[in-house]
């Protein structure tokens, strides 16, 4: 008779002979269990792992991508694992968090080695160069769209994690990167107005490759835990993502949208788009922080010396009004749509 149990490994399987490695069984063993390679993880042997704190905090954050709503269902199994995971640190980052580990949800329609073997060596090429291992996870079938679910943990000293919660009026608003680039990225895989505007084919690939690959930016974190009072990813939109951090502050902003960094690519794509998608498309999975203005210059430097381009794009002010955004002649711009929702 089958019986679903929780292996030692951490994975929830079904089996007819618990003496035979099933299905599932030998699909954890031949593609995953290499990358368990934190002692806390005990090789998958037991049915839970230890993540020692050394004393510190334990940032804990999880994200799923879901095909057809995350990635399309023609992407590359190698860029869909990356994304998976990507989409966590970025969001350690953003805390001040050193990466520790991770555990991995997997719900898929079939065992096709054609899709495993790339998916699985890309997730452990990531795991090792953000040091960020797998502790373990559950691998499900499903008949519908396939997902994968992360949930990462990182460490950040007592009490020190950067929340949403602290920016103040005076604070330089300041973003790492490019804004856009992934929501003009999906515009051209999906035969948008981008696609038909822009001609340039390493242009297009450029903001493909943002849609696909998300750039944590880790290295920045220690910059962000000694010099932030606030800080978050922007996964949703720079607009709505930065209302979310004010909102929760009790701040306003105000935001010049000249300022906004932007790529070449979507420079020569934003005229058949507008501001508007750039900032409310989603998918940049940059740091976006409050940093006091007395710090911003140590900030820059850091971010230099780590090699992330950094960008100040406006100030902290008082009211918990809506932030503003103005154009290059101070008129204001309503911005109708702010980010991108489930539902």
């Amino acid at each position: 008779m089958a019986s679903q149990f929780r292996r030692d490994d951490g994975f929830t399987v079904v089996t007819q002979d618990r003496t035979q490695p099933s299905a599932e069984d030998s699909l954890i063993a031949r593609y995953f269990k290499p990358l368990a390679t934190d002692p806390g993880a005990f090789g998958l042997v037991d049915d839970a792992a230890v993540l020692s704190s050394s004393g510190d905090d334990i940032v804990v954050t999880t994200d799923a991508v879901v095909e057809g709503v995350h990635y399309l269902a023609t992407d590359p199994p190698d860029t869909i694992a990356r994304k998976a995971l990507r989409v966590n640190l970025s969001d350690l980052a953003a805390k001040g968090a050193v990466p520790a580990g991770f555990v991995l949800t997997l719900a898929l329609r079939s065992q096709e080695d054609a899709w495993l073997r790339p998916f699985a060596d890309a997730l452990g090429a990531d795991a090792r160069t953000f040091a960020c291992p797998l502790l373990g996870g559950d691998t499900v079938s499903t008949p519908g769209p396939q997902m994968i679910s992360i949930t990462a943990f990182g460490r950040v000293p007592k009490g020190r994690m950067v929340g949403r919660i602290g920016a103040k009026p005076g604070d330089r608003i300041l973003v790492t990167g490019t804004i856009g680039d992934a929501a003009l990225g999906l515009d051209v895989l999906t035969g948008g107005a981008v696609a038909a505007v822009l001609k340039d084919q390493t242009a297009q690939d450029y903001l493909i490759e943002r849609y696909r690959v998300p750039r944590p930016r880790n290295a920045l974190a220690g910059a962000v835990l000694t010099h932030a009072n606030a800080s978050m990813d922007v996964s949703d939109g720079l607009a709505g993502d930065l209302a979310k951090l004010c909102a929760a502050s009790g701040v306003s902003a105000l935001i010049e949208a000249d300022r906004i960094p932007k790529s070449p690519a979507a420079s020569l794509a934003i005229s058949a788009v507008g501001l508007e998608k750039l900032v409310s498309g989603g998918d940049d999975y940059e740091v976006l922080c409050a940093v006091p203005d007395a710090r911003c210059a140590d900030f820059m430097r850091e971010a230099e010396q780590a090699g992330v381009p950094v960008s100040a794009i406006g100030t902290v002010v008082v009211g918990r009004a809506a932030p503003r955004w103005t154009d290059a002649h101070g008129n204001e711009i309503a911005l109708q749509r702010l980010s991108y929702s489930h539902f």
